[in-house]
């Protein structure tokens, strides 16, 4: 499909967004207004050409895990200034992850530079709120407003709807559960914690990533660096052990269900 055949309402779509964000707190923060800016011509032609894949981007690989050893790397809370290095990693391995990310993370990335490097490398991304509350301490309207702002952001800047998210610290309830089936969005939780936020070990996050199983959820997070120093032992070991690594709806061989919680396959 040629790019200037794409009704001009899409071109809504192509805005820039500038934030001054402070750093990731773990208490709710108030969401703040966003500035539209003018968008490069290349730059919008390309964001238009990458929302042509459809509404099931990144395109599933049609790996059949029922039958293969599959695994899901997952990476929470960037992108962060050490998820380049990670996406760096994961290319020279051909390897797709599904990257949950924070609103304000995002909106602190300059021009979206890395969620939208995420997309385009083919990796899977989710919706980890906009400012990492536990969201089930959370009103139904607070939790409305961390999940749609994030969504919305980066619809914007990648032209990708995300379909699944990931409660910060697990925190869900009924509410946080219908507020994410309304949303659109799967609740996917973990099976494989790596405990990678506190002990900053790299051999240790790849022994404990290399413990997964057949359909494996694995936690890790890429704004710590030991966590990016682990990832080649990760995929070395889970490699030996003759695993396919798939994204989260790959796992699953389509998209989860909206509102529904996962944990492995």
């Amino acid at each position: 499909m040629r790019v200037w055949a794409l009704p001009l309402a899409l071109l809504a779509l192509a805005i820039c967004v500038t934030y001054s964000v402070a750093r990731r707190h773990q208490t709710a923060t108030p969401i703040v207004p966003y500035k539209a800016a003018v968008v490069d011509p290349a730059v919008l032609a390309k964001r238009l050409v990458s929302m042509q894949r459809g509404s099931g981007w990144p395109r599933s690989r049609k790996f059949d895990c029922s039958k293969l050893k599959c695994v899901a790397l997952t990476f929470d809370d960037g992108p962060g200034e050490y998820t380049g290095w990670l996406l760096d990693l994961l290319r020279k391995r051909d390897v797709k992850a599904t990257f949950f990310v924070i609103g304000q993370m995002v909106a602190a990335d300059k021009d979206g530079r890395l969620v939208r490097r995420i997309a385009e490398d083919g990796h899977e991304l989710g919706n980890h709120s906009w400012s990492h509350p536990a969201l089930a301490g959370l009103s139904r309207d607070a939790v409305h407003r961390q999940l749609r702002h994030t969504d919305d952001l980066v619809l914007k800047l990648t032209g990708v709807r995300m379909h699944v998210m990931r409660p910060p610290y697990g925190s869900t309830n009924d509410a946080v559960a219908e507020e994410s089936r309304r949303e659109g969005l799967a609740q996917i939780l973990w099976n494989v914690d790596t405990l990678d936020w506190l002990n900053r070990v790299p051999a240790l996050v790849a022994r404990r990533a290399g413990e997964a199983k057949p359909g494996s959820i694995v936690l890790l997070h890429d704004i710590h660096r030991t966590t990016v120093e682990a990832v080649p032992a990760i995929l070395d070991i889970l490699t030996r052990k003759g695993f396919t690594f798939v994204t989260v709806s790959e796992l699953y061989g389509r998209t989860p269900s909206p509102g529904r919680t996962y944990t492995e396959r």
